[in-house]
């Protein structure tokens, strides 16, 4: 069994936000492989379905980003998943808007969601899935202004095919591995 989160805060205020490209990911895996997403369990709106034939729980943590961690803890906890089994997928904004980076283990590089991820589990070792938001364009722009903020007209296009590229690259750590995704998206 396979956990897949995708980060992101709760609620319409923060739909299509910078931070919220996780629950867009899910969101387009929930619409693609007809899972439902209708669960409340473990601070999380959950659903449980197959992609590339293995059992997967998608998941979209309700605790707001820098809390994340709660979820993922519960959910690994009570599921007795490895933590090679947990994909978390979430906005960085040291790549360049819509571009993919993957890896299997590393530091939470200043993000909250991933630094709450670490401390949780007690552990840096999990496979994720970056994805480009871009930076603020000029360096007194408030951070925390830029990644709550919405995507620009002439980046949706882009953001689109991030959040498809990351599905794919999900079904291709499903079914060949972490190494082969990273061969192939990064």
């Amino acid at each position: 069994m396979y956990v897949i989160v995708g980060l992101g805060n709760p609620g319409s205020k923060y739909a299509g936000t910078r931070h919220n490209i996780g629950f867009e990911v899910i969101n387009y895996l929930s619409a693609l492989y007809k899972i439902n997403i209708n669960k409340v369990k473990f601070k999380a709106i959950l659903g449980e379905g197959i992609i590339q034939g293995e059992k997967v729980i998608l998941v979209k943590p309700q605790t707001y980003m820098n809390l994340s961690g709660e979820s993922v803890r519960d959910i690994k906890e009570w599921y007795k998943i490895p933590n090679e089994n947990i994909i978390i997928i979430y906005d960085d904004i040291s790549l360049e808007t819509g571009k993919l980076r993957i890896r299997a283990k590393g530091s939470a590089g200043g993000h909250n969601g991933i630094k709450s991820i670490i401390y949780q589990l007690n552990s840096d070792v999990f496979p994720r899935i970056k994805i480009g938001v871009g930076q603020p364009s000029h360096a007194d722009y408030d951070l925390a202004d830029y990644v709550l903020g919405r995507f620009e007209k002439e980046e949706q296009e882009v953001i689109t095919e991030a959040v498809k590229k990351a599905a794919d690259a999900v079904a291709v750590i499903l079914s060949a591995g972490i190494n082969h995704a990273m061969n192939k998206f990064n």
